[in-house]
Parts: structure tokens; sequence; C-alpha cells
């Protein structure tokens, strides 16, 4: 008939709409049971997947890759130490630019001397 589906060997046909159950997982540090999935233990909180930062890979432990062998720390710390550099070279640029600004702004007061110094100190910095 249409309407019915058979049963399967060994079981009822009752259990069409109940999920299969998730494997679960111990918790490393509070021992509790999580599902498979889970990115954070539900009552520690501690992670329980880690992605490399390098080639993305997910696994259980967070101190080198499995597949490209990457250690998480060293390669996260080389990484803020290089964007922490390019940070300086913008403020700096942004630090003189503001000044130049302020010292044009300034020249009816200060009668261009603050703005005479900046460039000729700018130049004698380029030729170094």
């Amino acid at each position: 008939m249409f309407g019915v589906l058979p049963d399967k060997p060994g079981g009822t046909s009752s259990n069409l709409g109940a999920p299969a159950p998730r494997p679960m997982i111990k918790c490393p540090k509070c021992g509790t049971e999580v599902r498979d999935v889970a990115r954070f233990c539900t009552r520690c909180h501690a992670t329980l997947r880690f992605q490399c930062p390098s080639c993305g890979n997910e696994q259980r432990h967070g101190e080198k890759c499995d597949k490209c062998g990457i250690d998480f720390i060293k390669y996260i710390g080389a990484t803020v130490a290089a964007k922490k550099i390019e940070a300086d070279q913008f403020h700096d640029r942004v630090e003189r630019r503001s000044t130049l600004l302020r010292n044009i702004l300034y020249v009816p007061f200060t009668l261009g001397i603050p703005l005479l110094r900046q460039i000729f100190m700018s130049r004698d910095r380029d030729e170094k």
C-alpha cells in the first residue's frame, strides 16, 4: 500500500521520526559527557576542538597541528608581532599627517616656524 512503510529487519516502523543518537565524548578537564561536535564543554567551558590557524585543520588538542606541524602559540605570536609592526607604521604616518595639518592651520599664529622646521627635519630624515 502507498501510505505504509515496510518494517526494517529487526526493527519497527515506529522509530522513523526519532533522531539517531549522537556520539558522545568525555571532557578531558571535568569528565562531563558532551556531544562529539561540541567546541566547548557545557559544564566547565574547556575548549574541545581546536582549529589550526595556518591550514584550518580541526583537532582535539591545541599544541601542534597534526596535519602541518605548526606550533599554535608560536604561529599566533609571530602573526601578532607582524600586525603590531604594521599598526605602528600606520600610526606614525597618521601622526606625521596630523602634525603637518596642525602646523599648516597654526601658520597665522606661529609665523610658520614649526611648519618650516617639520619640512626641513623630514628632508634630513629622508636623506639618511
